[in-house]
């Protein structure tokens, strides 16, 4: 496929993995940019020296694109900047924080910037911060999502009307058919995140790519929404949490029930009852470990079969 986004990063596919806090190391990255589509790198739950040996790493694994996603809410942001500079990225992502902070300092480097948001009022700030696209991210992701609580199919639409840049879609999005009702609802690009989750090459522990592929409908729930709104596979934390907001838990309450190192604990680390496990609610629909380039692959050759299909349809 030829369109603005393949044009824009240079990938042979419009499927973007989504640099995911302890998923989204550089074997993953590697592995998504070849086989064509574009991996990114998670900056989120990394120190800034942990991030550039998976700079380098990556580069080593791959003569294709890769990115670097960058929470702009990040402590050590400028020093994280500076290694971008140095080690040469020419993909960023950014996300949690204003578009209008960095957008410039690294589109004057020469760097392509993408900004991931979730409701039409970022996404317009982001376009006037001379972004090159935007991710449009619907309430179905895993992870922190908008407090609009906007589904992606209402939410692409209202994005691409509102912009003229490339708009990537993104929540809800593992295989080849949501891929097509995207690009029907005017994206020029998907961004992948709980499939790849569980990829043989994501950094995840082992023990939560096994609770993913065994989740079932239901087992996500937004929570914290007085805090930083997640959302979070069922276990004895995500209980605590329920009962507490349930109870009236006010944000201090809910960060401190939340401590340090829960994610970390959670998908990194392996513990499945008391760490914070952030999934899609696709996550019921995913059922294998796999490489990631089959991953890719099965969403590339269902979408070339649902369009074959929707284009034979007699009206």
């Amino acid at each position: 496929m030829n369109n603005r986004i393949t044009s824009l990063f240079g990938i042979k596919y419009p499927i973007i993995q989504a640099g995911m806090i302890w998923c989204s190391g550089w074997r993953l990255a590697a592995a998504v940019s070849n086989a064509g589509g574009l991996g990114i790198i998670g900056a989120g739950s990394m120190y800034p020296e942990v991030l550039k040996e998976h700079i380098r790493k990556c580069r080593a694994a791959t003569e294709r694109p890769f990115a670097v996603n960058v929470p702009l809410l990040y402590p050590n942001i400028e020093e994280i900047m500076q290694i971008l500079i140095e080690e040469q990225v020419k993909i960023v992502f950014t996300s949690a924080g204003n578009p209008a902070t960095w957008t410039s300092f690294l589109k004057e480097k020469g760097i392509t910037v993408v900004h991931v948001i979730a409701n039409k009022k970022f996404a317009i700030k982001a376009q006037n911060a001379g972004v090159d696209a935007i991710v449009a991210e619907g309430f179905e992701a895993g992870g922190h999502n908008g407090r609009e609580e906007t589904t992606t199919l209402c939410l692409i639409p209202m994005i691409t009307e509102a912009v003229n840049i490339p708009v990537i879609a993104a929540g809800g999005i593992a295989g080849g058919k949501a891929m097509l009702a995207a690009f029907a609802l005017g994206a020029e690009a998907v961004q992948v995140g709980s499939a790849f989750a569980v990829a043989e090459e994501s950094s995840a522990h082992y023990n939560f790519k096994e609770k993913i592929i065994h989740a079932v409908e239901g087992d996500t729930k937004l929570r914290m929404k007085k805090l930083v709104p997640v959302r979070l596979l069922q276990n004895d934390f995500a209980e605590a949490i329920a009962q507490a907001e349930a109870e009236g838990a006010n944000a201090d309450k809910l960060s401190e029930l939340l401590g340090r190192a829960r994610a970390k604990k959670g998908m990194f680390e392996g513990d499945m009852q008391e760490g914070e496990l952030e999934i899609g609610q696709v996550s019921a629909m995913l059922r294998e470990i796999k490489p990631a380039a089959i991953i890719l692959e099965q969403i590339w050759q269902e979408f070339i079969e649902e369009k074959k299909r929707i284009s034979g349809l007699e009206i």
